[in-house]
């Protein structure tokens, strides 16, 4: 995703928290949230660059959640503090879907997928193999007074 949701809970004793009452620094490669006149509960260097006219922030119950849109938008953060914990990819669990919950255009795309991917484990052509093939049939038809037998296909 391009886009990281990050929340941190604010441990302000007995008060509600407004907006006014904190410090948030966000630059395009560093982050500094915390309480006015405290040291910040956040304080470091980001994993990767941002875009910083994207980053946005508000206030949830007493938690600041920052909303940050990656510089580079198909790389995967492991934390958003470089030197924080890292999430480990091989724990998450992808939930598995059935075709149908998918919308028409989504659907018959991975349908293509899978059959492609059948296709190539068998050693047979994929279906854009296929298509190529049943175009330069055609134009083979179309023009017999052309020479094929030194081409090579493929």
């Amino acid at each position: 995703s391009s886009g990281i949701n990050a929340e941190w809970p604010l441990r302000p004793g007995d008060f509600k928290v407004k907006s006014r009452d904190l410090k948030v620094d966000i630059k395009d490669k560093s982050l500094s949230v915390g309480l006015k006149g405290q040291e910040p509960i956040v304080n470091g260097e980001l994993f990767n660059k941002i875009l910083t006219d994207e980053a946005m922030w508000h206030l949830d119950e007493n938690s600041v959640v920052l909303t940050l849109e990656k510089f580079n938008k198909v790389e995967w953060w492991g934390t958003v503090i470089k030197g924080d914990p890292e999430i480990s990819t091989k724990k998450v669990q992808p939930e598995n879907s059935k075709l149908g919950d998918l919308d028409g255009e989504t659907r018959s795309m991975v349908e293509k997928m899978m059959y492609d991917q059948r296709q190539k484990a068998a050693g047979k052509p994929t279906s854009d193999d296929q298509k190529k093939a049943d175009t330069m049939g055609k134009f083979m038809e179309q023009h017999p007074e052309m020479d094929f037998s030194n081409c090579k296909w493929g």
